[in-house]
């Protein structure tokens, strides 16, 4: 299983609090409907090929956006990424355990599953930057990721507070649940971003491998996946475990819904190789399903995220600002 080294310092920890005092009028705030222009994210625009058009899940496990006028990469509205995105390159099927579908942390739940491949809630709650958009095609027409979700780095208690200073692996995610095409496939944005004092910008070919990683660890691989020998049909299987659920996981790679391209990709000057573009046009396509459960009776709330108080933060602050003068 691939994992980040771990660096944090006592300084980590006591830099947290200060981040969450910036203020949120720096996040721009944006209607949803406001800074699409009506051309983006079309059938044939951002993404080359199709799934067979259809009107029950595919054999994938979720209703292919751009069958039904959504899109695969990303919007993120502000003034800076005008007609830009990221791409959707990871999927959680459909077919995976209704039990895991549903966005909780208990009973083996969304959250308890990518903390079981350490992958958890932003640092004590908080977000700071734009939230970006997708239409996945369901009806509910364009809207906000429903949550960033970032690598843990072994802790899942402060873990995403070090990512959110130091950079790794993260994604967003959406769930496909429109009144038009309910499949409940939850649609994610990977990429391995650089450190804060970088502006988290994504790393040399960080779309690709930062998918590729988190597969890695949601299949419990030995090593890092090779990035350059994953192709269309490329299959993974592996087990992990959080708070006493194991999952069983096969990821798929699929072709034919993204392009192989680095046209109106975010950061794309950065990230892509020489010689190649910034994402590969690929899809890894996740099946979880559960096979072992706490034993009944006993408590499986070990693990969890602790949540912090002003009054602490506050006290961490004031030893930070002691440590600087």
């Amino acid at each position: 299983m691939h994992r980040e080294h771990l660096s944090a310092s006592a300084a980590l920890v006591l830099t947290i609090p200060l981040l969450l005092c910036l203020p949120h009028t720096l996040v721009a705030a944006f209607s949803v409907y406001d800074y699409i222009p009506s051309s983006f994210g079309s059938p044939g625009t951002r993404s080359g090929g199709s799934l067979v058009r259809r009107d029950e899940l595919s054999e994938y496990g979720f209703y292919n956006p751009l069958d039904y006028g959504g899109y695969m990469m990303t919007y993120i509205p502000t003034e800076y990424t005008v007609g830009l995105g990221e791409p959707v390159n990871a999927i959680l099927s459909a077919k995976s355990d209704p039990q895991i579908l549903i966005d909780q942390e208990t009973n083996g739940g969304l959250r308890n599953y990518f903390l079981s491949f350490q992958f958890g809630a932003e640092c004590l709650g908080q977000h700071e930057g734009s939230h970006q958009i997708i239409d996945l095609g369901d009806g509910n027409g364009p809207k906000n990721e429903t949550a960033v979700i970032r690598y843990d780095y072994g802790d899942p208690s402060l873990g995403t507070c070090q990512e959110t200073i130091q950079g790794g692996n993260h994604f967003r995610y959406w769930v496909q649940n429109g009144p038009q095409r309910n499949s409940s496939a939850v649609f994610m944005a990977v990429s391995y971003e650089h450190t804060l004092q970088q502006n988290h910008l994504v790393i040399l070919n960080g779309y690709n491998l930062g998918r590729d990683w988190a597969v890695g660890n949601a299949t419990n691989q030995s090593q890092p996946i090779n990035t350059s020998t994953v192709t269309n049909g490329s299959t993974f299987q592996g087990q992990t475990t959080f708070n006493g659920y194991t999952y069983s996981t096969t990821v798929r790679y699929m072709s034919g819904i993204l392009q192989n391209t680095s046209n109106g990709v975010n950061h794309a000057g950065d990230v892509a190789p020489p010689g190649g573009n910034a994402i590969d046009g690929l899809v890894s396509v996740f099946e979880a399903h559960i096979v072992g459960k706490p034993t009944s009776g006993k408590s499986a709330s070990a693990g969890h995220p602790v949540t912090w108080s002003w009054a602490v933060s506050t006290l961490a602050v004031t030893l930070l600002l002691t440590l600087l003068l």
